[in-house]
């Protein structure tokens, strides 16, 4: 079968492997949509910073090279011994972590916190950007007739809003802020209408995603040339926002965010900062600001942005690509310069 898999830095091939078979517990999916992500760019372009392939992974004991692809649908194909929990022809997303079951955080429920945390598809055997791959039938979220394959593929980044959202406990009727207009951000949005939250600015630098996010309804200002002190005002008459989201990553996005708040707000950190801040602590006393991090997605946030979609929350229209699996490559490459804001790679 065809599979894109990383052998080691800017080095993915297109090439044939073997076909995998379903174990025990296990179900073959023919794989439909998967999401190029950010992760995915890290261990592309620079492996070594994250760690990536230097030793097996302590869970899966995967090494390269790897099929790619965590964020995937597919269609169920086959069952292994034992299965009755699906049926062959289901369409499904794919809940691609695995943790210990034995860390702190997982004896705490915060499997998504595991310290030992793997993404099949970026460290384990198999991955969604391949023609078939083999999961354990408890990995799968069944989709229902409204939510297409494509959009399945999306479930996996989409709950990772989803739970950022969850964690800053925002009500209807309040006001966020959203840092960062990338595929996260515009999650985080989907997110909040979603869950009746109707005043949203989102802040976002580059003119070509503040376009995007306007076409999908979002309203927008730039950090840069705007005055996004004015915009909060506008938005909230003259007080703050009541939560706000770091989904950029970088030092002046965080700031602005924390500066947005009224008083008791909350600030929620989805993105991973690769740099560290100068920041001093005593801001939040002031106000009594809450800072809150929020990792990747619990099963809950799958069946949650499941539901939403079948509800017509969310739409694909505007924002995603399609690219065949031969131009996978290609596609990582015009991520990295911002010529597209989502890529999906078309398996099926």
């Amino acid at each position: 079968m065809k599979a894109a898999r990383l052998h080691a830095r800017r080095d993915i091939r297109v090439e044939d492997v073997p076909e995998p078979s379903p174990g025990p517990g296990q179900v073959k999916l023919r794989n439909a949509f998967a999401g190029i992500c950010g992760s995915d760019l890290h261990v592309y372009f620079e492996p070594e910073l994250v760690g990536y392939g230097l030793a097996p992974h302590p869970l899966t004991g995967a090494m390269p090279p790897q099929i790619l692809g965590h964020e995937f649908s597919g269609t169920v194909v086959e069952l292994g011994a034992g299965v009755g929990s699906v049926r062959v022809g289901d369409r499904a997303a794919v809940y691609p972590t695995y943790s210990c079951g034995t860390c702190a955080a997982c004896l705490a429920g915060q499997v998504n916190a595991c310290r030992l945390i793997g993404f099949h598809g970026l460290t384990s055997d198999g991955g969604g950007m391949a023609e078939y791959t083999t999961v354990t039938a408890d990995r799968l979220h069944v989709l229902p007739a409204e939510v297409d394959l494509r959009m399945g593929a999306l479930v996996e980044p989409m709950a990772v809003a989803w739970h950022a959202v969850a964690k800053s406990r925002v009500r209807p009727g309040q006001a966020a802020l959203i840092a960062g207009a990338g595929p996260i951000g515009l999650g985080l949005w989907f997110a909040l209408r979603a869950r009746g939250v109707e005043r949203v600015l989102l802040s976002e630098p580059s003119a070509a995603r503040r376009e995007v996010a306007r076409a999908l309804g979002a309203v927008t200002v730039s950090p840069v040339t705007d005055d996004l002190p004015g915009a909060v005002a506008s938005l909230t008459r003259g007080g703050g926002v009541d939560v706000a989201f770091d989904a950029a990553g970088v030092a002046p996005a965080f700031a602005a965010a924390v500066g947005s708040l009224v008083p008791g707000g909350r600030c929620v950190i989805v993105a991973m900062h690769e740099r560290g801040l100068d920041f001093n602590p005593s801001l939040l006393v002031g106000g009594e600001t809450e800072l809150i991090g929020s990792l990747a997605y619990l099963p809950g946030d799958f069946v949650a942005v499941i539901a939403a979609m079948a509800a017509g929350h969310y739409h694909a229209e505007g924002w995603i690509e399609v690219a065949p699996i031969d131009d996978v490559v290609a596609a990582i490459g015009r991520l990295s310069q911002g010529q597209a804001m989502k890529i999906l790679i078309e398996v099926a």
